[in-house]
């Protein structure tokens, strides 16, 4: 093969660059940021990028945002541009590893491996700078803040027009997954994730003695009959072609054993693959609400914060970058991807731009590093970083030189 070369340089720059990763990920992981929060982790990315040369443009779409640029002195194919992506805030959960990088910060904890996304991205770049002699074409580092939170940071960065000029061809983002063995990467064609809103509804009605229902609504019932309505939305409504979900996560009561409270709060979300469907699901959730309420003397408040869309990874690119995925490492270490009821802020880039959401592999049975995304032991294996950020350089330049 003719990159061969280029390979083994991105592979033995991989291995060399490994130690300075994970002092990196160990920083990062010991000082998480909430999302719109990042200015110290956005201080130590351009810090890191000043020591390789790279230069790049701070405090984009009105938050930490970081936007880097390596361009190819190599001749061929100068106008191509790749955008790699990397999320850089935490998420409000309280460490529980017994290890030396552990957060320093209480409810602040990178459970998400968002850690591992810049570090990774951080190496890459690292690789790239030093290798652009060998491909032509600009690469653009892209460092984005508050994935986590609705409205995400994505949608800042595509509103605010940095990527206008000039306008990545494609963008490629990686994501760890600790249900896949470290030294993997996994990849699916087409639709991958869901769309994401949050649903709040509040039952009123006149609280009172719990012996003398009566007297008042029971609005901790009356809570219950809509959670139990609201299933049929899914069960009865949407299409078994369109995968739906919704759950609820919040349930809060706040009287006593013999109180029934003037209010109940329920919190939750819905999930699915299709904008239209997803409309109307949100008109019904709504509607069934507010009328069981009704029908039981109550009235129910609803709010529906419209979340992140569906994403949609393009079939070409993701084809075209999965099969380089097998000349870089063991082809059985490439997996096909299910689709995910999960939701990625992400998705606003595959609404724009062809796109490539890939994942991960940083699980280790052996090592019993197995948590879960999103849980006060979640961590990975280390070794992970280092096909992180080699995989990440050789699908940039695989891509330019296609």
């Amino acid at each position: 093969m003719k990159n061969a070369n280029l390979k083994n340089i991105i592979k033995t720059k991989a291995a060399e660059f490994y130690n300075e990763l994970v002092e990196i990920r160990r920083y990062l992981h010991s000082h998480p940021e909430l999302s719109f929060e990042e200015k110290e982790t956005a201080a130590f990315i351009m810090k890191k990028l000043d020591e390789y040369g790279i230069s790049y443009k701070s405090n984009i779409a009105g938050g930490y945002g970081i936007l880097g640029h390596i361009k190819g002195t190599k001749t061929g194919n100068e106008n191509k541009v790749i955008a790699l992506r990397a999320d850089m805030d935490a998420l409000p959960v309280n460490e529980e590893n017994d290890v030396e990088y552990k957060s320093v910060f209480e409810n602040k904890m990178h459970a998400c491996g968002h850690d591992v996304h810049t570090s990774s991205l951080l190496g890459a770049a690292k690789i790239l700078e030093q290798i652009k002699s060998r491909f032509s074409g600009t690469v653009l580092l892209l460092f984005q803040p508050a994935e986590e939170r609705i409205p995400g940071g994505a949608k800042q960065i595509i509103d605010s027009g940095v990527l206008n000029n000039p306008r990545p061809d494609v963008i490629i983002g990686q994501h760890v997954m600790p249900s896949m063995e470290v030294g993997t990467v996994g990849f699916k064609e087409g639709m991958y994730m869901a769309s994401s809103d949050e649903v709040f509804l509040t039952v009123k009605g006149k609280g009172g003695h719990a012996a003398m229902p009566y007297d008042i609504n029971d609005n901790v019932l009356i809570a219950s009959h809509i959670i139990v309505a609201l299933q049929q939305i899914v069960s009865r409504n949407a299409k078994a072609s369109v995968p739906s979900v919704l759950s609820f996560g919040r349930f809060i009561a706040d009287g006593s054993v013999n109180v029934i409270p003037n209010a109940v709060r329920i919190e939750g979300t819905f999930r699915t693959m299709n904008e239209e469907w997803r409309q109307k699901a949100k008109e019904q959730i709504r509607k069934i609400a507010q009328s069981v309420a009704s029908g039981m003397g109550a009235e129910c408040e609803v709010e529906i914060k419209h979340g992140y869309p569906y994403l949609v990874n393009n079939i070409e690119l993701t084809s075209f970058l999965s099969n380089q995925a097998t000349e870089y490492i063991n082809p059985e270490k490439v997996i096909d991807m299910e689709i995910r009821m999960t939701a990625e802020d992400f998705a606003y880039y595959s609404q724009e731009f062809p796109v490539c959401f890939y994942r991960l592999g940083t699980g280790n049975k052996s090592k019993n590093i197995m948590s879960p995304l999103h849980s006060s032991t979640f961590d990975i294996d280390e070794t992970a970083l280092e096909t992180g950020m080699g995989m990440f350089a050789w699908l940039a330049v695989s891509y330019l030189a296609k």
